[in-house]
């Protein structure tokens, strides 16, 4: 039977192949009365499958270790390792067996749901989250005992085949994703997650189809099943009758060529039909990014976003490992400009290994809460390791420095202080930096746009969040399906504040670029060029089709256009103007 799911859409693009299930093994287990005769037999089974989960996880570390690898995957790995050895899981099923001659399956499943629920009862949010840890050992274990095999077979695969592979699961784990590295994947579809899950990391940087959030898919769907994914509309088709498939298969033809058209815009340079130059800078998430940005003629990286380095890990990363992080990605743009934002975490970014400090913090509207620049104030030896690594990493390329959801001008001073005292440190300790390096700031709140002077005349440029302008501008959690709808970044008075700090900036003669979600959609393109904007900052996958309408704009034509634009204050009316521009 054809039905359809709808999810959310993280990375564009159709896939069409055959669904391979990620399985909870731990819902697929029945409870066995042994004989008594059978209980050492029983045992020894939970040894082997021990020493097969054990095996796993030691390659596992040897990958994490590998160059390219997401190098946050180590300290899992050896945490996993941790809980296979922990007497309160392996040994506690062993009595089991023992005790009531059950099934090794059963007796850890027992043993699992124990210890799940003495995790849901500690008050620290991070030791919570460690029960997640424990379900995945425990399913290791399990599909081991019951002889089905962890990883994916290394099937070779050619991309565009009906028959591809599309990996659909509850959730994925960071170990699970660091296999897929090398597997040939053709789309991924995961009931849970979003867009700062390792599962969207992972197929923005492999560039396939994903759809996430879909809530109930893995139970409704069958191993094999044919499966159409649409990453671009965040649609799951499941076995579709002919006609659809035939139509989907028409759109990945049409979006294969269309891909192969754009990729000849790689070296073209980003001027418009009257002579405008427009730079067009890469966001990045995770150093190795950098070839995607690379490829397809970043004009730099508008957008590091550290914070990615600080997720799913259990200590934070070093001054030398942020540091060699930074330099990697300065050394590979060769000369041109690095704008690496400062650590953005709280809301929907939450870093594990700092949630403890947070919940003791914690707020009924983490939106609003104490986050980006406001945590690092608040947390000024974080900030000053992260400051030092980024000081040291500007020695080695052009390198600018970006401090997010700024409000205040205090915010800036203290800011500005904290950077002279890493200098001061650095000095000291004979590190050699950019004495000059630029300081920018996000706007991202209603409240800097509208007072935007004072910041200029302490910064070196601006960035505009419009993901956090429009979310704060409009009220709306962006993360909550509930008001989700209303999130619209053509809303009048989201224009008008774009449009207000743009030409702000521009009279005080300060580089202003938009790197929000807004710059990287070609539907928007000819919107911010009329609106003067000259710096436009996305993901790499989105640069080609945003630099095919920047060479066919004409931005004196479009200035006037979209003068119009912003004198009107009917939502539908600004929507069907800017269809026009």
């Amino acid at each position: 039977m054809s039905f359809s799911l709808h999810g959310l859409a993280v990375s564009s693009g159709i896939a069409i192949g055959r669904a391979h299930l990620i399985s909870h093994a731990t819902l697929e287990v029945s409870h066995q009365q042994l004989k008594e005769r059978d209980v050492a037999g029983e045992l020894a089974r939970l040894d082997a499958a021990i020493d097969i989960v054990s095996a796993e996880l030691d390659a596992l570390r040897e990958e994490a270790n590998m160059p390219g690898a997401l190098s946050e995957v180590a300290a899992f790995v050896d945490l996993h390792a941790m809980i296979l050895e922990d007497p309160a899981l392996v040994e506690a099923a062993r009595d089991l067996i023992n005790e009531r001659w059950c099934n090794a399956e059963w007796a850890l499943v027992q043993q699992m749901e124990i210890l799940v629920a003495q995790f849901d009862e500690f008050e620290d949010a991070y030791l919570r989250e460690r029960k997640h840890d424990v379900m995945q050992v425990s399913e290791r274990l399990i599909k081991a005992l019951l002889g089905k095999p962890r990883k994916l077979a290394r099937k070779k695969m050619t991309s565009g085949r009906d028959d591809d592979l599309i990996v659909v699961a509850h959730d994925l784990s960071p170990a699970d994703t660091l296999a897929f590295k090398n597997m040939s994947i053709a789309g991924f579809v995961t009931d849970l997650g979003g867009a700062t899950s390792h599962t969207t990391i992972v197929a923005r940087s492999l560039g396939i189809p994903a759809v996430v959030g879909m809530q109930r898919a893995r139970p409704l769907i069958l191993d094999d099943d044919l499966l159409i994914v649409d990453g671009t509309r965040g649609v799951l088709i499941v076995e579709p009758d002919q006609r659809v498939l035939e139509e989907y298969r028409l759109r990945r033809s049409g979006l294969a060529i269309e891909r192969s058209k754009l990729q000849r815009l790689a070296k073209v340079r980003s001027t418009t039909l009257d002579e405008q130059e427009i730079t067009l800078y890469a966001n990045i998430e995770l150093p190795q990014d950098v070839e995607q940005a690379k490829a397809v003629g970043a004009d730099g990286i508008g957008l590091f976003r550290t914070e990615f380095m600080f997720m799913n890990r259990e200590e934070l990363p070093s001054e030398d490992e942020q540091f060699e992080a930074y330099r990697s990605v300065a050394k590979a743009m060769s000369g041109k400009p690095v704008t690496i934002r400062t650590l953005d975490i709280g809301a929907d970014k939450e870093i594990e290994v700092l949630s403890t400090r947070a919940a003791e913090r914690s707020t009924t509207n983490p939106a609003l809460g104490l986050r980006a620049i406001r945590y690092c104030l608040a947390e000024p030896q974080i900030f000053l390791v992260q400051l030092r690594a980024i000081l040291r990493a500007s020695y080695h390329g052009k390198v600018r420095l970006l401090v997010p959801m700024m409000a205040h001008t205090h915010e800036i001073e203290q800011t500005l202080a904290m950077i002279e005292q890493a200098k001061t440190q650095l000095r000291s300790s004979r590190h050699r930096f950019d004495e000059h390096i630029e300081i920018g700031g996000m706007i991202e709140i209603p409240a800097a746009a509208l007072m935007l002077g004072p910041f200029l005349r302490r910064l070196d440029f601006v960035s505009l969040g419009t993901n956090d302008l429009i979310q704060y501008t409009l009220a709306i959690d962006r993360t909550d399906g509930a008001v989700a709808h209303l999130y619209d970044p053509l809303h009048p008075a989201v224009l008008r504040l774009i449009s207000q700090t743009i030409q702000t900036a521009h009279r005080y003669e300060r580089p202003v670029s938009v790197c929000g979600e807004m710059a990287g959609n070609p539907a928007l393109t000819r919107l911010l060029l009329g609106m003067g904007l000259r710096q436009f900052s996305m993901h790499p996958a989105q640069m080609l089709e945003v630099r095919q309408e920047v060479v066919m704009a004409d931005t004196e034509q479009l200035a006037a256009k979209v003068a119009r634009v912003l004198k009107n204050d009917e939502t539908d009316k600004v929507r069907e103007l800017v269809e026009r521009l």
